[in-house]
């Protein structure tokens, strides 16, 4: 094991699967020459050459559909969306090509293919910038999406998601390229399969479920409220669509009271499904409402200490455990 940073543990992830796979392509914008937005795929166009890392046009509709043509005659691309919010312009290529054909095929037809970028608010990239987009692909039969929060699993789900026959949406908290974590050594080509949830701290009394950056504002929060003798089990589902259920409800059996948190709007999404499967399937287990916490149900501002009121914090955390713990 060894500690590397999340946009390490990405390209890690990338570089192995192409020294694997010769079928394994990355094209998208600035991945290239510049070396990646965020640096993420620096080094490895000098690695791999310009015939698999493929600078293209400012033009998402266009290379999306480039990748999906791609996928469907046996090539297993990875396509950089600069910032996920660039992606509704190739919504129409995603939700109606990507998604379906599949299905429309009657099976014969796969779609390896896997749309990755950073997902979320970042630092004053204002409201055109700052989108959490589980929500629009969640819906969306066909697609599997998937929101890693620490560098293990960025790394371990990625090279899943890449060997995976479904296309997939991997979501990359744009806060969090930065964050350094653990991860084993490239010799052990770790695989983290997609839909198993992580119950990444043990607790008796509330059930807190968190992904991408509001993971870590749930374990902030728990350690606060430990000082306070409550004692939260924290749930990173890792994988939005499909979603471990199992791990969840079971979770919630345990715990009797819990509160989801996601940076998504408060309507609709993945955060209320979670609820809705949670009092379904857990009702008479449960002593208090479930509570989400989510960014505001506003456009993102641009000013720093708006946003910083706009997005989930400990603060609004630590309340609604407080409310569901009746403390």
């Amino acid at each position: 094991m060894r500690s590397i940073r999340y946009r390490e543990a990405v390209r890690e992830a990338i570089a192995e699967e192409m020294e694997r796979d010769d079928s394994v392509v990355l094209l998208g914008e600035e991945v290239g020459h510049y070396q990646g937005a965020y640096k993420v795929t620096e080094g490895l166009l000098e690695r791999f050459g310009e015939r698999r890392i493929v600078d293209t046009p400012i033009a998402e509709a266009g290379f999306a559909g480039i990748g999906i043509g791609a996928a469907l005659v046996g090539l297993r691309p990875i396509v950089e969306f600069m910032t996920w919010n660039f992606s509704f312009v190739a919504f129409d290529q995603i939700v109606q090509n990507a998604a379906k054909i599949f299905q429309m095929s009657g099976g014969t037809v796969k779609v390896p293919i896997v749309f990755r970028g950073p997902n979320g608010a970042a630092r004053q990239v204002a409201a055109q910038h700052s989108h959490a987009v589980e929500p629009f692909y969640a819906s969306v039969p066909g697609l599997l999406v998937v929101a890693p929060s620490i560098p293990r699993d960025a790394k371990g789900l990625l090279k899943s998601a890449i060997r995976d026959d479904n296309p997939v949406i991997f979501l990359e908290g744009e806060t969090l390229y930065a964050i350094r974590g653990e991860v084993p050594d490239p010799s052990a080509d770790e695989l983290i399969p997609l839909g198993v949830a992580r119950v990444a701290r043990e607790g008796s009394d509330v059930t807190v479920v968190a992904w991408g950056r509001p993971y870590h504002t749930a374990m902030e929060a728990a350690e606060r409220l430990a000082a306070d003798g409550i004692a939260c089990e924290v749930i990173d589902p890792r994988t939005i669509r499909p979603l471990d259920e199992e791990t969840i409800v079971r979770s919630v059996r345990k715990t009797h009271r819990c509160v989801v948190v996601h940076e998504h709007w408060p309507y609709g999404g993945p955060g209320a499904e979670i609820v809705d499967r949670i009092q379904r399937e857990a009702f008479d287990d449960l002593d208090a409402p479930v509570l989400r916490v989510s960014s505001l149900d506003v456009p993102m501002p641009y000013a720093a200490h708006l946003e910083e009121r706009v997005l989930p914090s400990v603060e609004r955390v630590v309340e609604a455990v407080r409310r569901v713990c009746y403390r």
